[in-house]
């Protein structure tokens, strides 16, 4: 009986890739398996079909011999195909597929798996002043890093990893379980494929020790508060030589005596006098820079805000300088002697209940409003 072509078994063209080739092998082996067919010769002859055209398709020297020749071109050269209770190739099957979804692929070969450091987070604390000039800060950072003396490998200096030989350093034990071949990380080595007999002494066989390192950060002009600096392969040392993980510095900003920064602007309160409200006057206001003279009008109300243009910040991320804004608050005199609390009141009696409503107009106004919403209740 003439056997069937390879192409037309796995229904598949003569120009299929090797993903469809095994793509379409997967599909028709589990298909036809005999554990899947108890009793069923039709599905198991059909499986011996299936495997040895695998068999040849999947080896591209075969293939080509195959193509040019047809199955004469295979004499001799042709392992036995899968029979019932051969699982080899179905266990392959069920080993890509699940290599596939967790994306372990093949386990010979393996070496120790290394992982990425941690990231650190450290916060620094500054001044205002600071934050808005910059400044180069000096900082000890807590951190694993990689041991010196078993250069990340936790075995005993001079010794090595051996073998592992329950999984024969795959990392990964089979087990059978009716037709299906499940992988599973091996026990002894825990996925290593290696097993270590003296641990590192400096390390106690973790491959990492802690250590203090000094890093000279430089804060740049206007960072604010909660920004953060990123310093690459600053962080922790990776797990079997992988690489280092990133440090993020954290910044804090202390409260200041007398500015509140909203943005790029600068806020304060300036407290002026009676007097200085009623008549005017010029007063000194500090600035991050110095000192500035801010004229106050006469009559100025309490709650006024007086916007010094380009006396605030110009931030990291901006061409801008902002403005400080001062608020101005009226204080009442305190501590009065007699005789002064005798010209208060002889300068209040020059005030007559007429000439009230236009000295104090936001009292009047707000007297007005209070009287409407009584009466309207």
């Amino acid at each position: 009986m003439s056997k069937r072509d390879y192409y037309e078994v796995l229904g598949i063209s003569k120009s299929a890739s090797e993903k469809e080739i095994k793509k379409a092998y997967r599909r028709q082996a589990m298909k036809h398996h005999p554990d899947r067919n108890p009793g069923d010769k039709a599905s198991e002859e059909k499986f011996k079909e299936v495997n040895e055209a695998f068999e040849v398709l999947s080896d591209s020297n075969k293939r080509s011999a195959y193509d040019q020749f047809g199955h004469d071109g295979l004499q001799g050269n042709m392992g036995g195909g899968a029979g019932h209770g051969d699982f080899s190739g179905f266990g392959d099957i069920f080993g890509d597929v699940f290599g596939d979804i967790f994306g372990r692929g093949n386990a010979r070969g393996r070496q120790s798996a290394s992982y990425r450091g941690s990231d650190l987070q450290y916060s620094v604390e500054l001044t205002l002043e600071e934050a808005v000039k910059g400044i180069t800060k000096n900082l000890q950072i807590p951190r694993q890093k990689t041991c010196s003396s078993c250069n990340g490998t936790r075995a005993k200096k001079g010794s090595q990893p051996v073998l592992c030989t329950t999984c024969n350093g795959m990392g990964e034990v089979r087990t059978q379980q009716g037709f299906f071949s499940i992988q599973q990380t091996c026990p002894d080595c825990h996925g290593e494929g290696k097993k270590i007999k003296e641990f590192c002494r400096e390390c106690n066989g973790q491959g990492r020790v802690q250590v203090e390192k000094t890093l000279s950060v430089k804060i740049p002009a206007g960072i604010d508060e909660g920004n953060q600096i990123r310093l690459s392969n600053e962080g922790e040392s990776g797990i079997n030589r992988g690489p280092s993980g990133d440090l993020y510095i954290k910044i804090r900003i202390k409260k200041h005596p007398i500015f509140k920064r909203e943005g790029d602007d600068l806020h304060c309160e300036v407290p002026i006098s009676f007097f200085d409200a009623a008549l005017g006057g010029e007063l000194e206001i500090p600035t991050l820079n110095g000192r500035v003279k801010l004229k106050i009008p006469k009559e100025t109300q309490t709650g006024k805000v007086f916007r010094l243009r380009n006396k605030g910040i110009k931030s990291v991320n901006s061409h801008f300088q902002g403005d400080l804004l001062c608020k101005v608050v009226i204080e009442t005199p305190v501590h009065l002697t007699d005789t002064q609390k005798g010209l208060m009141k002889e300068l209040r009696s020059t005030f007559s209940q007429e000439t009230e409503k236009e000295h104090s107009p936001r009292t009047e106004s707000f007297f007005k409003r209070v009287k409407d919403f009584f009466d309207s209740i």
